[in-house]
């Protein structure tokens, strides 16, 4: 399927993982203004990496370790108005980690979360799922590695493995300086949290956070904000 954006448009039909809401939370939410790098882990079909795009100058890195994913990435690149700033790769994390010494002033992912749950029968599908190749710990050992001395680490996770990723990032020397709490309707609890982490342990954690959608079923005014330079109905 393609999905028109404002700026872009993404093409995700062979992707293991499909353009969703909290990718297009997190693209929108990351303060990747004034970064010179960016790296996108788990790239998929590039939709973070083409919000960072659209929203910075900087040169921006995706990977991933599907293949088909890569090459739908590299379409989605270079159709886009920033196709000069935009590379993907087909690496693991842990490859790109001992392979590159660069580091970056902002890293985004939208991670595989699932822990010791059901698999799908398609491979690729569970690797983009589930975090037996990118466990949590890793996960933030490379970030560490990754990331410039004033760089941001920003992802979205369910509330239950954000917790666990954080108590990962705190052994591995990353500090929590923002969260946002992501409700689906303005009266239920949260099911996702925005994180963005650095390497600095005395950053005062700032706290925010929206509901998608009211009791009335429609999206609501903070949604529509944060989304409305992406979203073509916003």
């Amino acid at each position: 399927m393609s999905f028109r954006f404002k700026q872009f448009s993404v093409e995700d039909t062979a992707c293991t993982m499909k353009v969703g809401t909290d990718s297009v939370l997190l693209g929108a939410w990351a303060a990747v203004n004034g970064s010179s790098t960016i790296l996108d882990i788990g790239t998929g079909c590039g939709i973070l990496a083409l919000m960072a795009a659209q929203r910075s100058e900087a040169d921006i890195i995706g990977i991933d370790i599907d293949t088909t994913s890569v090459e739908v990435a590299h379409r989605n690149f270079s159709r886009s108005p920033w196709s000069g700033r935009l590379t993907v790769f087909n690496l693991s994390l842990q490859d790109f980690c001992t392979r590159n010494p660069s580091q970056f002033d902002h890293i985004l992912t939208n991670p595989p979360f699932f822990v010791n749950s059901l698999k799908a029968p398609l491979a690729s599908r569970n690797r983009a799922r589930h975090n037996d190749e990118m466990p949590f710990p890793e996960l933030a050992r490379c970030c560490h590695q990754l990331l410039k001395t004033e760089g941001k680490l920003s992802l979205v996770l369910p509330v239950p493995e954000a917790t666990l990723f954080r108590k990962a990032a705190t052994e591995n020397g990353l500090h929590l300086y923002r969260t946002f709490e992501i409700r689906p309707y303005t009266h239920r609890p949260a099911n996702r949290w925005l994180m963005e982490f650095g390497k600095n342990p005395d950053t005062e954690t700032a706290t925010g956070g929206l509901g998608i959608r009211g009791e009335d079923n429609t999206y609501t005014p903070e949604y529509r904000n944060l989304t409305k330079n992406f979203y073509l109905n916003f």
